[in-house]
């Protein structure tokens, strides 16, 4: 098992490199449905709730939409 010093126990991309990364994932590895999902709830502050209506869909939809999307962000932005 590999043991990390504790002095470099908190690296981290900087700031700028990790939202440059985010976007292209965003951009690139999401679906269009994934994309508008994400977006309207974390940029635009709307609930699923709207979104759900905005599309003509069921709140389980987009909930099972944004969890899909968040996972495949984590997948894709892990280092």
């Amino acid at each position: 098992m590999i043991t990390i010093p504790s002095d470099y126990s908190d690296i981290r991309l900087p700031r700028q490199v990790q939202l440059r990364r985010m976007e292209r994932v965003i951009r690139d590895e999401l679906t269009d449905l994934q994309r508008e999902v994400l977006l309207a709830i974390y940029y635009c502050g709307k609930t699923q709730a709207q979104v759900a209506k905005d599309r003509g869909v069921s709140r389980s939809t987009v909930c099972r939409t944004l969890h899909r999307a968040e996972a495949r962000l984590r997948r894709f932005l892990r280092y």
